[in-house]
């Protein structure tokens, strides 16, 4: 009964909300989340039948089932998208989810790098090998501009802006964002492109990615993961250091140094302020300083 619906949020997900193949595959795990309750409670109901109180049984249920509270969330957050999308087609003519709410998160703050840091880390990087100059390339580039590491390996020559200082980088929903980049940066890709890449075997089909591996194909987010956490060894640091922690490291250093937080918003890709609200929450003195230097009481 629910398979036209689910193939219909399918089609939405990908056409309309043009989202990537794996975030459309976690909404479509949500919704058969709810479809197996229904079938676990042995009431056939098509969505147009769902009320807030089944609704309210189902969180209850996935709460029993031992499921953190993030999980609940997220299925949550899927489960609004696709009484969203049944409202947009006309199946429902109410939503049953408006009012559902979801459990209490604690916002964990990240792991955060100091400038000393990343430095140490950009330069554990053997640059006698030729994926040394671009991996040196692929950090400085990532710090310089917070980018996701998908971002990153599917950055293409065609967006470098270098002479201006900017890259175009296609970023979540396959949005398009202007981002500066940093003069070190620009070196290192310069570097990059002039004295290894042209010397490399390229893929076709793969002609305009610029970071690619010794088989002429772009990297995967894996082996960005596993390059970093090697530099990171080497560099003896002892932090839980991930990709996205230059991306953290990128937007804390630039609120602490006083950037406006819609700038941030705009270099990151986020589409809420409250998401980049977070590096606000980052660091205490920075926060007291600010005080001290803006407010009448503190004078």
């Amino acid at each position: 009964m629910w398979e036209s619906y689910k193939k219909g949020f399918k089609a939405y997900l990908q056409l309309e909300k043009s989202l990537a193949d794996h975030s459309v595959e976690a909404y479509l795990r949500d919704l058969e989340k709810l479809t197996s309750f229904i079938v676990f409670t042995g009431v056939s109901k098509s969505p147009e039948n769902i009320d807030f109180k089944d609704l309210q049984e189902f969180v209850k249920w996935i709460a029993e089932l031992g499921m953190t509270a993030t999980s609940q969330s997220r299925i949550i957050s899927g489960i609004r998208s696709f009484f969203k999308y049944c409202l947009t087609e006309q199946i429902i003519i109410k939503d049953p989810s408006l009012l559902l709410e979801t459990p209490k998160l604690k916002r964990a703050l990240p792991d955060v790098l100091g400038f000393e840091e990343i430095e140490s880390i950009i330069n554990a990087i053997d640059l006698s090998k030729p994926e040394g100059g671009r991996n040196k390339a692929i950090f400085e580039t990532m710090y310089s501009s917070g980018l996701r590491v998908s971002e990153v390996v599917n950055l293409k020559i065609s967006c470098l802006y270098l002479d201006v200082g900017f890259i175009r980088v296609i970023g979540k929903g396959d949005k398009e964002r202007l981002v500066p980049i940093g003069e070190s940066a620009i070196k290192y890709i310069n570097i990059y492109r002039r004295n290894i890449r042209l010397h490399m075997p390229v893929k076709p089909g793969q002609e305009d990615i610029l970071f690619i591996n010794r088989r002429g194909t772009r990297l995967t987010r894996v082996m960005i993961f596993l390059i970093l956490k090697d530099l990171v060894k080497k560099a003896g640091i002892k932090k839980n250091v991930s990709p996205h922690t230059f991306r953290h490291s990128f937007a804390t250093h630039l609120v602490e140094g006083g950037a406006d937080l819609r700038a941030v918003q705009e270099m990151l890709g986020h589409e809420s302020i409250t998401t980049t609200e977070i590096y606000t929450h980052l660091n205490r003195d920075f926060l007291r300083d600010t005080l001290q230097r803006f407010h009448p009481a503190f004078k």
